[in-house]
C-alpha cells in the first residue's frame, strides 16, 4: 500500500492517476517518460518520485487501480445482483460510463498494458491480470429461464455475444474520443432493447 499517496485528498490522487493513464495510454511504458506524467498532474517530477520511486512501481500501480476501480464500480452499480441478463448489462454499461466520466483514459490504458511486453514490468503485469484472463464470461451469467427466450437459443452463446458487442462498442466510443457519456447511455439503451425484441419470446 502507497501511504504516502493515499494521504493525499482526491481531488490531487484523481489528477496524479488521470496523468499516468493518459501518459501510459498514448506510448508504450519505455517511451513514457515521468516528467510528462508530472507535467500532466501539474505537479513537480521529484514529487512524483516521492509518491513512487520509479516508473514501475507507478505503472504496475496503476495497473492495480484500473482493477480494483472497475471491480468497485461494478459492485457498486448491483449490475451482479440482477436477475434480468439485458438489465445486468446496462447496469454494467452504466458503471463504465460512470468511471469514464472520473477516468477517462483508464480504459484505454488497461489494454494498451494488457499487451505490453516490456520485461521490466511483463510478468508484474502478469501477475495483476494473470485471474481474470482465466475466466470465462459466462461465470457472471445469471440464471437464465429457457422459457423466456426464443426456442432452441443457445443462451450462454447469447449472453457472449452480447458481452463481446458491449465491449467493442465501447472501445469504439473511447477511439473516438471527446465521449458524450449520455448519448451512449442513450444508444446503449436502444441496443439493449433491441436484444430483449431479437432474443426473447
Amino acid at each position: 500500500m502507497n501511504e504516502k499517496f493515499y494521504a493525499l485528498p482526491q481531488e490531487k490522487q484523481d489528477r496524479i492517476l488521470n496523468a499516468g493513464f493518459r501518459v501510459f495510454s498514448r506510448n508504450s511504458y519505455k517511451k513514457s517518460p515521468m516528467l510528462e506524467i508530472a507535467d500532466e498532474a501539474g505537479i513537480s517530477k521529484s514529487l512524483l518520485f516521492f509518491y513512487f520511486k520509479n516508473k514501475k512501481e507507478l505503472y504496475l500501480f496503476l495497473m492495480k487501480q484500473a482493477e480494483e476501480l472497475t471491480m468497485k464500480y461494478l459492485m457498486t452499480s448491483g449490475c451482479y445482483l440482477e436477475s434480468d441478463i439485458f438489465e445486468m448489462m446496462y447496469k454494467g454499461l452504466l458503471a463504465k460510463a460512470e468511471m469514464m466520466k472520473k477516468y477517462p483514459d483508464m480504459s484505454n490504458f488497461a489494454l494498451k498494458a494488457y499487451y505490453e511486453d516490456d520485461p521490466e514490468i511483463k510478468e508484474g503485469i502478469q501477475e495483476i491480470i494473470g485471474p481474470y484472463t482465466s475466466l470465462n464470461t459466462n461465470k457472471t451469467l445469471p440464471p437464465l429461464d429457457p422459457s423466456e427466450y426464443k426456442e432452441g437459443l443457445d443462451l450462454e452463446l447469447m449472453y457472449q455475444d452480447m458481452f463481446l458487442a458491449s465491449e467493442g462498442y465501447v472501445y469504439r466510443m473511447q477511439q473516438e474520443g471527446n465521449i458524450d457519456v449520455d448519448k451512449m447511455l442513450k444508444d446503449y439503451r436502444r441496443i439493449i432493447d433491441f436484444w430483449k425484441k431479437l432474443y426473447k419470446r
